[in-house]
């Protein structure tokens, strides 16, 4: 009775559809990356753009919920934030340029907490083959949420889709790179369990 043909079999589909799946939208990231690289300005002013359709959405949300929170000081905190969402929103659709800068220090606050996560889940997880990838995307957010504070405000209007562009870039590489590891580290787990494949 063969041992290598029902369960290796099994074994690998089990595992496929997760590195794939990984390289996949690693791809699929890198090339959205390249393209805001490409066009930094068009990429900040279309991050300002949906950004303001999201707050003018979320504060509608608001609106609805007054009619449902529990008390009449819950409703008027819901429409307090509805207020401030829709100004928000408003604000930036009107304006996406101005709206550059605020996103800009958001970038710069994301950038660093991502940073520092990454480093520290790279960190702890050393016995891991991919978490140099992982401390080196993180050192890589740090690096330009560093670049980006120090240029501004001057350099938001092409900063924003530039280092947005590389993040994603850094990214998707490195799922990449962690998806063909968890391939490899699959093939080796199952040929270890099951033997190599017997020819005939």
């Amino acid at each position: 009775m063969s041992t290598d043909s029902p369960f290796a079999s099994a074994g690998s589909a089990d595992r496929q559809p997760n590195w794939q799946t990984l390289v996949g939208v690693g791809v699929l990231v890198a090339i959205l990356g390249a393209v805001a690289i490409l066009a930094p300005f068009v990429t900040g002013v279309t991050l300002s753009i949906v950004v303001g359709a999201l707050l003018v959405v979320g504060g509608l949300g608001h609106v609805a919920h007054a009619f449902t929170a529990p008390g009449w000081s819950g409703s008027l905190w819901q429409v307090i934030l509805a207020l401030v969402y829709t100004f928000a929103g408003i604000s930036l659709l009107a304006n996406p340029i101005l709206g550059l800068t605020t996103l800009t220090l958001l970038l710069v606050f994301y950038l660093a907490i991502e940073g520092v996560a990454e480093v520290v889940l790279g960190l702890s997880t050393r016995s891991e083959p991919q978490w140099g990838w992982f401390v080196a995307s993180g050192v890589v957010s740090l690096v330009l949420a560093g670049l980006l504070w120090a240029g501004f405000p001057s350099t938001a209007t092409w900063a924003v889709g530039l280092l947005v562009g590389l993040g994603l870039l850094s990214t998707g590489l490195a799922m990449v790179s962690v998806g063909y590891l968890g391939r490899q580290s699959s093939r080796s787990r199952v040929e270890e369990k099951f033997g190599e494949p017997r020819s005939g």
